[in-house]
């Protein structure tokens, strides 16, 4: 398995910081759209290191495909065919009311930019006229003036985020790659994401050749101390609970019948009590959800439960990581 570290925080600091992610091991950088603009960040990354960088994820809905076709293709020729262009679907009151976009029918829509964009893809790879009419999007004019050159690495993949099971089935069947987001358990793997994803890819004319699966995986690092354990603990409880309110991920809890657990966290949310979501997790739940130990326990533990699953696991670290500590995870999944 591949490791891989979100890259983010001031983009001036851009540049120091890939370069030290890289130095400690990571095999990959990643992006995801929080406060800051998720593709600036992969531009210095894409100078400085020979990581595999992708957004994790750009949201797709807003963004017309020929915006996404030109950031993907810019980024792909800077890291010399280093770069993975993944899209998110979102929620609908992000979309509405954060974005100001439309919301019409998420999975048709998802597919459509997909296409879209891949149409836009050959067409500059190919240099042949481009003519790709959908129900929200539409691409029929390209002139040489606005068509860039062909790239010697090939266009770059588009990998989706899915969690439900139609999202999980569409990226098996038109993308290159799953993100599968980090609020996940390995059983959830293995009994809905893995058997959904391969039905998506039995559709397919031809067996895709390079489908990647990259897993998600909330973690907490800690000194090995009591009072550091308690402190990693308290950190992932909360992005855990920030998770969990939400009812889209649900059925990762109803997996292991924690089901009711999420309207509990939803009212939390409504009260405003945003500190005490953490609480409402015993230890059983926590330790499925995330994996929480020293650098070493916990490379151990991530190459235990998704090793022959994942191809790449994205890591989510609340708390920041330590480039030793990240050497010591990254060496310690080798073993």
């Amino acid at each position: 398995m591949k490791i891989d570290v979100l890259l983010g925080g001031d983009l001036a600091q851009m540049g120091s910081l890939s370069e030290n992610l890289a130095h400690a091991g990571a095999d990959g950088l990643f992006t995801y759209e929080g406060k800051s603009d998720v593709f600036f960040p992969l531009v210095r990354a894409g100078e400085l290191t020979d990581c595999m960088l992708y957004t994790n994820v750009a949201i797709a809905i807003p963004r017309s495909p020929m915006h996404l076709a030109y950031q993907s293709w810019d980024l792909q020729r800077l890291s010399h065919g280093r770069f993975a262009l993944g899209l998110g679907s979102q929620i609908r009151p992000h979309i509405e009311n954060r974005y100001g976009s439309v919301w019409d029918s998420p999975l048709g829509q998802m597919r459509e930019i997909i296409e879209a964009t891949k149409a836009i893809f050959d067409s500059w790879q190919t240099q042949s006229s481009l003519n790709f009419v959908g129900k929200w999007t539409r691409h029929t004019l390209a002139s040489p003036m606005l068509t860039p050159d062909p790239l010697p690495y090939g266009p770059p993949p588009i990998w989706l985020a899915a969690l439900g099971p139609k999202m999980t089935e569409l990226a098996g069947e038109v993308a290159d790659g799953l993100l599968v987001h980090p609020f996940t358990s390995q059983s959830h793997l293995e009994t809905h994401t893995i058997p959904n994803l391969s039905t998506g890819l039995a559709k397919r004319s031809e067996a895709p050749q390079d489908f990647v699966v990259t897993v998600g995986a909330i973690v907490g690092i800690h000194d090995g101390s009591e009072e550091g354990r308690l402190q990693a603990e308290a950190i992932v409880r909360g992005l855990l609970g920030f998770y969990g309110s939400t009812p889209a991920y649900r059925p990762v809890l109803d997996t292991h019948g924690w089901g009711d657990l999420q309207p509990k966290l939803r009212q939390l949310t409504k009260e405003g009590r945003w500190d005490q979501l953490g609480s409402l997790f015993d230890d059983t739940q926590v330790s499925t959800l995330s994996v929480i130990g020293t650098a070493k326990e916990v490379g151990g533990e991530l190459q235990n439960r998704f090793h022959g699953i994942a191809d790449r696991l994205a890591l989510s670290i609340p708390q920041g990581i330590q480039s030793s500590d990240l050497s010591i995870l990254v060496e310690a999944t080798r073993l």
